[in-house]
């Protein structure tokens, strides 16, 4: 997962190949609670592993639930309906809505000392009318802070279950969830009766919760979604183990991208048309504004078919995550869409609809918007602008603006703390960008060059962290290839150079972070010896295997983008790269560095023999006839011989943002 400050998604052309959807998070959270309030065991399989479901098990922990997690199995013991707590336990729920409400019901019903909180945006969605709904029950659920929203504190209720308990549909269905999951444990003596005021927004939604409900043994009978009864004497049954269908809401963004662009088109795996998840509806929706649509039980193939895309206009209370993505096809139609009946979008991780037409307008576009509706123009190619898209911390935001990457004036996007996306999906932008192309020219490439010791592995390294990109160390290239040529029994000189260069042609190597992968073999600490260096200088002489890397090296440019050190990054391998930065400092500084890094590893040597070697081979890197040493012409040039690491990534950064197209400041 991303967890850098923005992410800047180049122009993409098109996509094409398979995506794996992770699990629903809707289901997972459901299943996790009903599980703990079983007796016995479950275990359920193909959990999805995101901030939300992290936070239901961390409470399901502080309940005293058994939790074992392995890989996305995760095996709950219940707790048999009844809460083991003897102390006060205070509950800290994020922005997590389908765990705060659930778990709200189920503590006030069964009753103890508890508190839940989360984070600010969390303190402002409503929680009201289940609290009403609860309170009449006879449930002790006190405010915490504003009246209507959390946090609460809860104490031991004093059930009246006589009379139908009534709650409003119009607000979020998550408050219906909430009753229907929680009521089985005290339906022991008699029928329980759920009657929904108003118009129950998201229907779909419960319908997971009936479906679920049903799977753990409660037959709850429905009467057009008006009225819920659950029967006298239901009790939760373990269905022993239970599979959690992938994310529906997370298939829109790649059901919208197949829409978008040319090609093969792409196949997502986890959902299609046996799915019991409200929003896999939105292939209808991609359906009439053009989209080709093959699916089978738990798969679907999307391409383009007409193209622009068909505006639209409907009621889309019954898809309102997924709807979200259509606001962003819209900008690909052949005129305005409307998303109606949308009001449950104001009170979600943020106001979505202010939020989107917000960032809609960045675009360009020309975006109306009600208290309900919103209504989205399309954007002609020389209309599009490159915007920043501020995400509200909204994971849904992130995801379907990504979609404007693939805009037709070719320009890029920025997204705002894309770690967000951890709501739900953490590897959105990795399944993106394996499934998406680009032109290699538009593929951003940020080059630091420069004289041994002085630096430059860290600074690009600490780059690629800050900025999300794939990290190249040409250096090491070098110290691999020495190194396979070297495990291959071949000597290191002019006779041998076809033979190393045949080999270097074929290395499997992947930097992780600090760690560096031949193949399956961490030679992590192999080539950071002295010794090692000395066999990649002695390689790097040799015409033929530089030759060899070069394509090794072209091959690193992959999306999102490249940082690359070495000494010849920015005149040779990549000359055309968005900033070169030439990174040097005096020899003397350079000498102790390498002094102290030596001495640290109990390695004996001087000062003076340690610059007198740097100044010898900087003198044999610049006036080698093959790439000599030297800064790019159009080179920013940093001499870091009294700055800190974090004062040179400041710099560098800072020259970066002024190369973008974005609005943005300096950094700090």
């Amino acid at each position: 997962m991303f967890s850098t400050a923005f992410l800047d998604l180049p122009p993409l052309q098109t996509a094409s190949g398979t995506v794996a959807l992770p699990g629903s998070k809707s289901i997972s959270n459901r299943v996790l609670l009903l599980s703990a309030l079983c007796e016995g065991t479950t275990v359920v399989h193909d959990l999805l592993d995101s901030d939300d479901t992290q936070v239901m098990l961390a409470a399901l922990r502080q309940l005293g639930c058994g939790v074992e997690v392995q890989g996305t199995t995760v095996t709950i013991t219940g707790l048999g309906g009844r809460a083991q707590a003897d102390a006060p336990i205070a509950f800290f729920m994020g922005n997590a809505g389908t765990a705060m409400r659930p778990l709200t019901a189920a503590l006030a019903v069964m009753g103890g000392d508890f508190t839940l909180s989360g984070v600010p945006r969390m303190h402002e969605r409503p929680i009201g009318d289940l609290v009403d709904a609860l309170r009449l029950l006879g449930c002790q659920i006190d405010y915490l802070g504003n009246e209507g929203f959390p946090p609460l504190r809860i104490g031991k209720p004093t059930l009246q279950l006589n009379a139908p308990i009534q709650v409003r549909g119009d607000v979020s269905s998550q408050f219906l969830t909430a009753l229907l999951m929680a009521l089985p444990l005290v339906s022991q003596d008699q029928d329980i009766t759920i009657q929904v005021v108003g118009e129950l927004i998201s229907k779909p939604y419960i319908d997971i919760t009936l479906n679920l409900l049903a799977r753990f043994g409660i037959a709850v009978r429905n009467d057009a979604h008006s009225a819920f009864v659950i029967p006298r004497g239901s009790r939760y049954q373990s269905p022993g183990s239970i599979h959690v269908e992938a994310d529906a809401s997370s298939a829109s963004y790649f059901i919208g991208l197949g829409a978008i662009v040319s090609g093969p088109g792409i196949r997502i795996e986890g959902v299609g048309a046996d799915s019991i998840q409200g929003d896999i509806r939105f292939v209808e929706a991609a359906q009439s504004m053009g989209a080709v649509v093959a699916k089978g039980p738990n798969w679907l193939h999307i391409s383009r078919g007409q193209w622009p895309l068909r505006a639209i206009t409907g009621d889309f209370n019954h898809i309102p995550d997924a709807a979200m993505t259509l606001a962003v096809m819209a900008l690909y139609a052949d005129g305005p869409s409307e998303l109606r009946n949308i009001a449950s979008w104001r009170v979600k991780e943020t106001d979505r609809i202010a939020a989107m037409a917000t960032e809609l307008r960045k675009l360009g576009a020309h975006v109306e918007e009600g208290p309900d509706w919103l209504r989205i123009h399309p954007l002609s190619a020389e209309n599009w602008k490159p915007a920043s898209i501020h995400t509200y911390d909204d994971h849904r935001i992130a995801m379907c603006f990504s979609l404007a990457a693939f805009n037709p004036a070719g320009l890029p996007v920025r997204i705002e703390d894309p770690k967000c996306v951890g709501k739900t999906f953490p590897d959105y932008f990795e399944a993106l960008f394996a499934v998406a192309q680009a032109a290699p020219s538009v593929i951003p490439v940020l080059c630091v060059d420069g004289p041994t010791a002085s630096g430059k592995g860290t600074l690009a390294s600490t780059l690629a962290a800050q900025l999300g990109y794939h990290f190249l160390d040409s250096g090491a290239l070098y110290r691999i290839t020495a190194y396979a040529a070297l495990q291959a029994g071949l000597a290191l000189d002019e006779a041998h150079a076809d033979a190393i260069a045949a080999l270097a042609a074929t290395l499997d190597i992947r930097f992780e972070g600090e760690r560096v992968w031949l193949g399956a073999q961490d030679i992590s600490e192999a080539i950071r010896t002295e010794q090692a260096g000395m066999n990649a200088s002695a390689v790097s002489s040799l015409g033929a295997v530089r030759a060899a890397l070069i394509d090794l090296q072209h091959s690193f440019r992959r999306l999102p983008g490249l940082v690359a050190d070495g000494r010849d990054m920015g005149t040779v391998i990549f000359p055309d790269a968005t900033l070169k930065v030439y990174l040097t400092a005096s020899a003397a500084c350079r000498a102790q560095r390498r002094y102290k890094q030596l001495i640290a590893k109990g390695v004996s040597t001087t000062l003076d023999t340690l610059c007198a070697d740097l100044e010898s081979r900087d003198a044999r890197d610049s006036s080698r006839a093959v790439a000599p040493l030297k800064p790019a012409q159009d080179a920013e040039l940093l001499d870091n011989s009294a700055l800190t690491v974090e004062s040179s990534v400041t710099q560098v950064l800072n020259w970066w943002q002024s190369r973008q197209p974005f609005l943005t400041t300096a950094v700090e």
